[in-house]
C-alpha cells in the first residue's frame, strides 16, 4: 500500500497543476508554497526526483540547503555530515575518511562533504533521512544522486519550460562562518553562481537564506537578491529570543534582510502543556514584521503525527497520517506569508483553501 501511495503520486501531481498552477512571470502570491529540501514527505530530500515533484505538487519555490565540496561546489544536504543521507558508511573506499572535529561547538563524528571531491561525493547515493517516520521512502533508497546546486537550476529552468510558470529558488547556506574558517568563501561563491545564472534582482525568484546573520550581512553587499534571517527559539534564553523579534530586534534585521524564516510554534502560535495548538493565543509578529517591511515564513510543516500537535494527530503511530492541512491552515490565519512545507500539495491545498469566498 506504501508503494502504491508513491506510484499514484506522479499523476496527482499533474491533476494539482492543472487546477493550480501559477502563470509565468508572476509575482510571489500572497501565500507563499516553499518545498522544504523538495517534495521530502513523499521522496529522499534533497534529490532531483524530490524537488520535481515538489514543484508538480504545486511548490511556488524549492529548498536547497547548501554545504561544500572539497573542490568548493555547492551541493544540495541538509547538513555537511554525509552518513545520515548517503551510503557512505557502506563504501569500503571511502572507510579512512571517517572523522571527529568540533562544529558550532559541538563535536561530529563521520563523513563530511568538504572532504570529498564532487566527482567522489556524486559516487553516492541518497538514502531516506526519517525512515522510521517515513519508510515508504525507503523503497527509493539508493536510487538518487546528491544534487549540486547547478542541478537544480537547471531543473527549475527546464520545468519553467515544460509548465510556462515561474518556479522560485531559496537556497539556505548551511554553517557559512564554519566553512569560511576552513578557507571557503560561501557568500561570494554563491552569489557569483545565481548570478550566472541569471538571478541578480530583487524581483527575480530567489530567497537566500541563513541563520547567521553575519553571512547574510556579506551576502546584503553581494547581491541585491532577497535575504532571510532564520530564526529559532532559544528554549534556554526566552529573553534573548524576544529581542530578535521586539521591534527594535526587527528593525535591525530589516537593515540587511527583506524576510525573516521562524520557527512556528516558537514565534507564531504556541502549544499548551498537552501539545496542543492554541491558535487563540497568536502572536502579532506578521503583522509587526511587515510594518518593518519583512516577510514572514514559517518552518516546518510536516504530515507524520509525530510532527503535529497532538489535537491534531490522528491514531497513536508517530508515523501515521494527522490532519496537516488544519495546522498550514491555522498559520496561514495567523498571517504568514509563506510555508516550508515537506508536503507542498497540502500546503497548495491549504493556500487555495485560505482563499475561497
Amino acid at each position: 500500500m506504501k508503494l502504491l501511495r508513491h506510484a499514484i503520486i506522479i499523476p496527482l501531481a499533474v491533476c494539482i497543476l492543472i487546477t493550480g498552477s501559477h502563470s509565468a512571470g508572476a509575482a510571489d502570491p500572497e501565500c507563499l508554497v516553499i518545498a522544504h529540501r523538495g517534495a521530502s514527505g513523499y521522496l529522499p530530500e534533497h534529490t532531483l526526483a524530490a524537488y520535481r515533484l515538489a514543484i508538480l505538487l504545486g511548490a511556488d519555490y524549492v529548498e536547497p540547503d547548501l554545504v561544500w565540496t572539497l573542490d568548493e561546489i555547492p551541493v544540495a544536504r541538509h547538513e555537511n555530515r554525509l552518513d545520515k543521507t548517503t551510503d557512505v558508511a557502506t563504501r569500503a573506499e571511502f572507510a579512512d575518511r571517517r572523522r571527529e572535529h568540533t562544529e558550532a561547538g559541538q563535536e561530529k563524528a563521520g563523513w563530511f562533504s568538504e572532504d570529498f571531491t564532487l566527482s567522489e561525493l556524486q559516487s553516492l547515493r541518497a538514502r531516506e533521512r526519517v525512515p522510521a517516520l517515513r519508510p515508504a521512502n525507503e523503497a527509493f533508497d539508493d536510487m538518487f544522486q546528491v544534487p549540486t546546486l547547478q542541478q537544480v537550476i537547471d531543473l527549475v529552468r527546464e520545468m519553467e519550460q515544460r509548465l510556462g510558470r515561474r518556479i522560485g529558488l531559496y537556497p539556505e547556506l548551511k554553517s557559512p562562518a564554519y566553512f569560511r574558517a576552513r578557507g571557503f568563501e560561501p557568500e561570494e561563491r554563491l552569489a557569483e553562481i545565481l548570478a550566472r545564472n541569471g538571478y541578480r534582482r530583487a524581483e527575480d525568484p530567489v530567497y537566500i537564506q541563513s541563520f547567521e546573520a553575519e553571512s547574510l550581512e556579506r551576502l546584503d553587499q553581494l547581491t541585491r537578491l532577497r535575504l532571510v534571517l532564520l530564526l529559532g527559539r532559544d528554549p534556554d534564553d526566552a529573553e534573548r529570543s524576544d529581542a530578535l523579534v521586539s521591534d527594535a530586534g526587527l528593525a535591525d534585521i530589516a537593515r540587511y534582510a527583506d524576510g525573516i524564516g521562524v520557527e512556528k510554534y516558537g514565534f507564531l502560535i504556541p502549544k499548551d502543556a498537552d501539545g496542543k495548538l492554541l491558535t487563540s493565543d497568536s502572536t502579532n509578529l506578521p503583522a509587526r514584521a511587515r510594518r518593518a517591511g519583512l516577510k514572514v515564513h514559517a518552518w516546518t510543516f510536516r504530515a507524520e503525527n509525530e510532527f503535529l500537535p497532538s489535537n491534531l494527530q490522528r491514531g497513536t503511530d508517530p508515523a501515521g497520517r494527522g490532519d496537516s492541512l488544519a495546522e498550514h491552515e491555522a498559520f496561514i490565519a495567523a498571517g504568514v506569508d509563506g510555508l516550508f512545507s515537506d508536503h507542498p500539495d497540502v500546503a497548495r491545498e491549504a493556500c487555495r483553501s485560505a482563499k475561497a469566498p
